[in-house]
């Protein structure tokens, strides 16, 4: 049997559901058979930011600008890293043909080794590295849009 509780809410008589105790047994915590406790999930009061930082950043504020520069010079140290990697490599092979003169004489499958260097396994190598670059470039946005879209998930509760 349903009545209403005085908020416009149904209860359900506890008499129907509930078997009687017997007289030497404690209420305790457990609920009784029969019932079942329903609990609400617990929720802490979250801080708010004032102003959420994809407005900062829409606005072009001080704190927007910030968090832009922040993106753009770890994209530009990425960049640099892999120009330099680049450069070494593709730039040090001729001065390694100049200082080992010996390997200029030696041939790969009847081709001089410079050439199968600098003209076959360069890009292949060339690949690779825009392949690191374009995950490492996406690893970055993606950290930043994780910043920006929650920037309390790194500080514990």
């Amino acid at each position: 049997m349903t009545e209403p509780d005085g908020r416009g809410a149904a209860r359900t008589d506890e008499r129907e559901t509930t078997p009687p105790r017997p007289a030497g047994e404690a209420g305790g915590d457990a609920p009784a058979p029969g019932r079942t406790r329903v609990t609400g999930p617990r929720a802490r009061a979250s801080r708010r930011l004032r102003h959420p930082v994809t407005r900062e950043i829409d606005e072009q504020t001080g704190l927007g600008e910030a968090y832009m520069r922040s993106l753009v010079q770890a994209q530009l140290r990425l960049a640099v890293r892999l120009c330099t990697v680049l450069a070494v490599v593709v730039g040090g092979l001729p001065a390694l043909f100049a200082l080992f003169p010996e390997l200029r004489d030696q041939r790969v499958a009847g081709l001089p080794l410079a050439w199968v260097l600098l003209g076959g396994l360069v890009y292949p190598w060339f690949v690779a590295c825009g392949w690191w670059y374009v995950r490492q470039a996406e690893r970055n946005e993606r950290d930043f849009a994780d910043l920006v879209d929650n920037p309390w998930a790194d500080r514990k509760p």
